[in-house]
């Protein structure tokens, strides 16, 4: 329920149009009309006119964006004729590669996740605080909560990792035991030899 206040100021055509606005550019599917209309606590006219002015305004300015009527609702979405230069940006955004260092840290947060901040850096023998915000920034990993013990926040990979690896889970990740030195080996290096 919207406070009073807020839905008398919606009651004001260009307030209306603005808060429609707001609305279409944060939601990540169409939204139909009337959910607007319950939302903003408005009639399905007042909504379906603001919708239409914002339309207008972007068809009149040739913005880089429309308002489109998609499977039940509606939505905003980049113009078909900028479509080229969208992907360009994306697909450039996607050739950035990972450094040593954040591949490093992004094996030992899947491999031991979830973990703290501090372990990853034990782990490393560096700190890793900038590491982290690119990982995040990047959507690779998220913060799952905080560890009972510490209070340090902890770290898993994400959806999008699984993807990127080409993985359907984190039961897929390769074994590490081949990597590792032989046990055999070690314990003669203990015993003297």
């Amino acid at each position: 329920m919207l406070p009073g206040v807020l839905a008398a100021r919606l009651s004001d055509p260009a307030d209306l149009v603005a808060a429609v606005e707001a609305i279409l550019f944060v939601v990540d599917a169409p939204v139909s009309i009337a959910s607007l209309a319950v939302s903003l606590q408005q009639t399905t006219d007042a909504v379906l006119t603001a919708v239409d002015a914002l339309r207008t305004t972007y068809d009149e300015r040739n913005a880089g964006f429309e308002v489109r009527d998609i499977a039940g609702g509606v939505r905003l979405y980049t113009r078909p004729e900028h479509a080229d230069v969208v992907e360009h940006f994306l697909q450039d955004g996607q050739r950035s590669k990972l450094t040593q260092a954040a591949l490093e840290t992004l094996a030992v947060i899947a491999y031991r996740q979830p973990v703290t901040r501090a372990r990853v850096s034990a782990i490393r023998g560096v700190n890793v605080d900038g590491v982290v915000r690119t990982l995040l920034a990047r959507g690779l990993i998220v913060e799952v909560g905080n560890d009972p013990e510490t209070g340090g926040g902890l770290f898993r990979t994400t959806q999008l990792f699984l993807e990127k690896m080409g993985l359907h889970s984190l039961d897929e990740l390769p074994s590490l035991a081949p990597l590792l030195p032989d046990l055999d080996g070690l314990d003669g290096i203990s015993d003297g030899e």
